[in-house]
């Protein structure tokens, strides 16, 4: 047998509140064992990362209670109300965590070399020198391309593969004995996804490691983890070897999860007549020259033209940097293009202020992050209604609040929370908010921009539910931009393949994913296909 890593048992945790305390986390165990990878599922809030937390001790002290009973050893060594210099010697140390979102845990001041520096000079007695050869080795690890300039860089200065594999460098430089992995692909291509976690188990083979592995797909759990624990609220229903509970699933809420697939799209609705033309589109940005007032050009989107008909909906895919968010952002006037864009056989460059302000309302966009567009000061009626008062100005405050609750009835929203805050609500509740803010001024074209990413499989299939829906009561017109290509293939008409800029393959929907034409296309359904139930 081999050595147990980290063994979890009888774990409650529970966080006061003003006159309760709410159990996040009921009563569960499991163990891992050195060079396994144990994966943890279940929907948001389930208490996944909640017990990850707990691992390392991360929760706040003052709100957080565990039971008398609760038990997570380390290497045999008890964690629970360890003092802060105990806890030190194991966070990054024995315990490495690699966190969802690399863009807010990467300290967007310092270069990312220093900080994957730091990770190791923080627990080993070492010199700069040392620590920079160190650091250099582990991006060399995890195949960070031209090394000496990317050490030198900042966050925002790398892609979010890029992020991602500084964030696997800084966890993996103290070679610990457990890797926790919190989402670390949801936000990724399907190529940079199957890069990460073809590099993550080289990983785990050569340093002997065990992983964590918190996700929402389960695709991956089948391909990547040896066993399961599948939470429910704060509950384990169901634990053991990956390839039995998938092949015969006990409990209803595991096959509730292996059964949440999007199917592909079957009827096409799309006119014969193009809403949208776009001619020859470039889109160029100024990024920084090594001369003190110089600049230089970025080509973002290269010559791109197509049609998009009427009540359709037009998947765009490609890998991170491709050009298909600057596509959008261009079809919506936030960036500067040039080339023509025709919208209802009108060019844009060609109407006045007043006509492009009614196309603003007939043109909306949806974005990824519904928690980072929605403001947090705002209630969800004000939010929603908020373009009635640029767009709508002489409606009353009486009409303005009976739209607010007919497009809350039409996302599935129940109207009398139109008074609570963005943070009051589930990641699902909030992307369906932000569909709302979009559609109350009746546009007939939207972008969603990566709108289901973060979603759980379930919330994604309610979401994707909700737009069909409002584009057959609406007529709309859907951009969808996304890396999820299972997500594409339930939405969408027909595919506009992306690369570096320029259109590489544009064709219906079937027929793209059924014998694709260019190289790249089948590298992208390749990949999707390797961590994919």
């Amino acid at each position: 047998m081999s050595k147990e890593v980290l063994a979890i048992q009888n774990l409650t945790v529970g966080f006061k509140l003003r006159k309760e305390v709410f159990t996040a986390v009921d009563n569960i165990s499991f163990k891992i064992r050195k060079n396994e990878t144990r994966a943890l599922v279940g929907e948001s809030g389930s208490g996944k990362s909640v017990t990850a937390l707990s691992i390392l001790q991360l929760l706040p002290k003052l709100r957080t209670i565990y039971s008398q009973d609760s038990s997570i050893l380390v290497n045999s060594e008890e964690t629970i109300g360890l003092n802060n210099s105990a806890l030190r010697k194991i966070r990054g140390n024995k315990v490495s965590m690699i966190f969802q979102e690399p863009m807010t845990s990467l300290n967007p001041f310092h270069k990312v070399g220093n900080q994957i520096m730091e990770s190791v000079m923080s627990h080993k007695k070492i010199s700069k020198h040392d620590a920079r050869l160190r650091a250099m080795e582990l991006m060399q690890l995890v195949e960070i391309p031209d090394l000496e300039r990317r050490f030198d860089a900042f966050p925002h200065e790398l892609s979010g593969g890029q992020r991602q594999r500084i964030m696997i460098a800084m966890a993996l430089i103290n070679e610990p004995d457990l890797l926790i992995a919190d989402e670390p692909t949801t936000a990724l291509d399907v190529t940079i996804q199957a890069q990460i976690l073809d590099l993550m188990n080289r990983i785990k083979e050569q340093l002997g490691m065990a992983i964590l592995f918190i996700t929402h797909d389960l695709g991956l759990v089948e391909k990547f983890s040896d066993t399961v624990s599948v939470m429910k609220g704060g509950k384990i229903v169901e634990q053991g070897n990956t390839k039995e509970i998938f092949s015969d699933p006990e409990d209803d809420y595991t096959k509730k999860l292996l059964n949440s697939e999007p199917q592909p799209k079957k009827d096409t609705t799309c006119d014969d007549e193009n809403i949208l033309k776009i001619k020859n589109l470039d889109v160029f940005y100024k990024i920084p020259s090594k001369t003190l007032f110089g600049s230089n050009l970025f080509h973002a989107v290269k010559g791109v033209t197509m049609d998009i008909p009427r009540k359709s909906t037009i998947g765009v895919v490609g890998e991170s940097g491709s050009g298909k968010s600057t596509l959008g952002k261009a079809i919506i006037n936030l960036v500067d293009y040039e080339g023509d864009i025709i919208f209802e056989n009108r060019l844009l460059r060609d109407m006045s202020k007043s006509e492009l302000q009614k196309v603003k309302s007939d043109i909306q966009i949806i974005f990824q992050d519904p928690y980072g567009s929605l403001s947090p000061r705002m209630t969800i009626g004000e939010i929603i209604g908020e373009g009635l008062d640029v767009h709508k100005q002489e409606l009353s405050k009486v009409q303005k609040d009976e739209m607010i609750k007919d497009v809350m009835n039409d996302v599935g929203l129940d109207p009398d929370l139109m008074f609570k805050y963005p943070h009051e609500f589930s990641g699902g509740q909030r992307q369906r908010i932000a569909i709302a803010r979009a559609l109350i001024l009746k546009p007939r074209f939207i972008i969603l921009d990566e709108p289901t990413s973060a979603l759980d499989r379930s919330i994604q299939i309610q979401v994707i539910d909700v737009l069909k829906q409002l584009q057959l009561k609406y007529e709309l017109t859907y951009l969808f931009i996304s890396h999820d290509l299972k997500v594409i293939r339930s939405m969408c008409d027909k595919i506009f393949v992306m690369s570096e800029g320029s259109m590489v393959e544009y064709g219906n929907a079937k027929e793209v994913f059924n014998n694709p034409k260019e190289n790249y296309t089948k590298k992208l359904l390749d990949a999707s296909l390797k961590y994919s139930s």
